[in-house]
Order: C-alpha cells, then structure tokens, then sequence
C-alpha cells in the first residue's frame, strides 16, 4: 500500500496524505478526518527507511541480540514495558545466526540498522568491544565487562558466591562447576566466586570438576556425563545458566540419578523454564527484565540529547544490579 494508493481512494493528491500523515498544516480539518479514514481502512503505514531520509529519526529503538532464547526473550520483556510511552517503537532483531558466526554480530547489525530503521541500539552480550558512533548504544552484559558505552549488568560475582554458600551449607563438599564460554566476563566472574568461595571454606576444588558448559545445553550435558562418570562423582553442580543446569538434570535422569537425592544442581540466570523443570530448579537470579527496562530507559536519554539526566544521573555509564539466591526443590543435604 502507497501513499499513491491512499491519494486515489481519498480522492486528493499524495502531498495532501504526505500533509495529513506527518501531521503539517495546510490542510482542511474535513479532509484531515477523511485522510485518516482512509488510512485506517487501507491500513497505510509511512516507510521507516522514508521517514528517516526526511527527518533524519525513525522513533523507533532497536534491541538486539545474538539469538532469540530465554535469557534475551526476559530482557525483551523488560525492554517492550520501559518504551511505553515514551514515544519510541521497539524493533527486535537477531543478528547472530548467519553462517559466518556469532562473533562482530553486533557491528554488522549496527550496520544494517544504525540511522535508517532504528534511532539507537540496545546490545544484548555483545561479543567485541564496542566504540561510539553516529548511533546511541547501551550494552547489556557485554563479554569484555563495562566498555566505551553505556553498560547494564548484574552482579555475577555475587551471584556465584550465593550459590555456592547455599551448597555448603547443606554439606556438600564435592562439587562440579560447569562454567560459561571462555573469554566471557560473566563466565570468568561466575567461576571466580564459586573458586574463592569453595578455597575460603577450606574445601579444595579438585581440577577435574571444573567443567566448560559454554551456557548451551548440548556441551553442558557433555560436559555433565564426564563430570558424573568420574568414580568419585561430585555430589552437587553450580552451572553457570540454568540452560546449563537443566541439560545437568536431564543427563543425571538419563543416568539413574535422583535429583536432589543424589545430585544436587543449581543455575544461575532465573529464567522461567527453570521453575518449571522437574524439579524445579534451585537458581540465582539475575533481573533480567529490570535489566532490559533501565537499559531503554538509558537508551532513550541518549537519543533525545538527555543522556545526563534521569538514568544518567543515577548511574553514569555501568550500572550492575544485584543477584539473588533462589531455593528450590533441586537442592538438599548430600546422602
């Protein structure tokens, strides 16, 4: 559908619609109301790209990431809540599944994006390290740690160390951990306070129980049957996303192994699949949806030439927000 076509069935020119439709005067209010009529019923929409080459905006935010799964669709939902509101639209867009890898997904998709269809750009664990451009950028839980621009991210650090407490105290010793992909900070930060929590209590962590997971359920379940076909298995594991965890359930079932009877397991991330697995699973929470709103909220800052007030102000360019224990039935005493 054109303008072209919208022209015709109002019976006016096109520069009336452009008029009507970009909200310029010039024109009779009668006529107003029957463009708008007109444009209802054909359901005519003015071209992003169009749009953008007149007024140089778009009024619409992007959020992208890598791939849609549960940990981004959480920080979507979060996102989709914030821009309401504001005037802003929200594009998803997945830019990391082309044959050529996941690595500089990112700049790519800025590419693609940037200026023509989206006024600023959310990242969701973008890969490489990222500069400003011509396009506003807010990062979430980049793989470098904080960077150049605006950073969200939750405290995994924290978070480990949680879990890792929560372990002891129900007297396991033994315990695997499967990490996140090599490389990322969150992955380094996650094994780190597990490492230093074990090491504090005293208990040592024997090398052939730390485990790579890669946050994928396929390396973590192989990474779950080695770690579980040691002849002294670990009577608890921390992986590092609940992905991770449930692929640790799944392969303890395959296994013959009660869970928590016989294996105790806990994620990290609380996503929503993770209360619903059996049982249900014992996680840290990370505020993912909070997350994704302070983020477009940050996003919108900069893009309206605001970027010192409201967010800005509170939290400047890194903002990490808190994690928490969350106890569920996949966790007990060791037999």
């Amino acid at each position: 559908m054109t303008i072209t076509d919208v022209a015709a069935r109002a019976g006016v020119s096109p520069a009336t619609v452009s008029k009507v439709v970009n909200g310029r005067y010039g024109v009779a209010p009668r006529t107003i109301a029957h463009v708008r009529q007109v444009v209802a019923e054909l359901g005519y929409e003015t071209s992003l790209v169009a749009s953008s080459l007149r007024s140089r905006r778009t009024g619409v935010l992007g959020v992208l990431v890598a791939e849609f799964e549960p940990y981004s669709t959480e920080i979507l939902k979060g996102a989709s809540r914030a821009v309401a509101g504001t005037g802003y639209e929200l594009l998803a867009y997945s830019g990391g599944t082309r044959t050529d890898g996941d690595e500089g997904w990112e700049r790519r998709s800025l590419s693609r994006l940037g200026g023509t269809l989206v006024d600023g750009a959310v990242l969701v664990t973008p890969t490489v390290a990222l500069v400003t451009g011509a396009t506003p950028v807010v990062a979430i839980d980049p793989h470098a740690g904080p960077a150049a621009v605006p950073t969200v991210d939750a405290d995994s650090h924290r978070g480990a160390v949680l879990a890792t407490e929560h372990l002891l105290r129900l007297g396991h010793r033994r315990v695997a951990f499967l990490g996140g992909r090599p490389g990322l900070e969150s992955s380094r930060l996650r094994e780190e306070g597990f490492v230093t929590t074990m090491r504090a209590a005293g208990v040592p962590v024997a090398p052939e129980l730390l485990r790579v997971g890669g946050y994928r359920p396929g390396p973590a379940a192989e990474a779950a049957r080695a770690v579980l076909a040691l002849a002294d298995r670990p009577t608890a594991v921390f992986a590092a996303n609940d992905l991770s965890a449930i692929a640790v359930v799944e392969v303890a079932r395959e296994l013959g192994l009660a869970v928590p009877a016989d294996l105790s397991v806990v994620g990290f991330d609380n996503i929503p699949e993770s209360a619903l697995v059996d049982p249900p699973l014992t996680t840290v929470e990370q505020p993912l949806q909070e997350m994704g709103a302070r983020a477009v909220r940050r996003l919108v800052g900069l893009v309206d030439g605001d970027a010192a007030a409201g967010e800005g102000a509170a939290w400047g360019d890194h903002l990490r927000l808190p994690t928490a224990l969350v106890p569920r039935a996949s966790t007990a005493p060791p037999a």
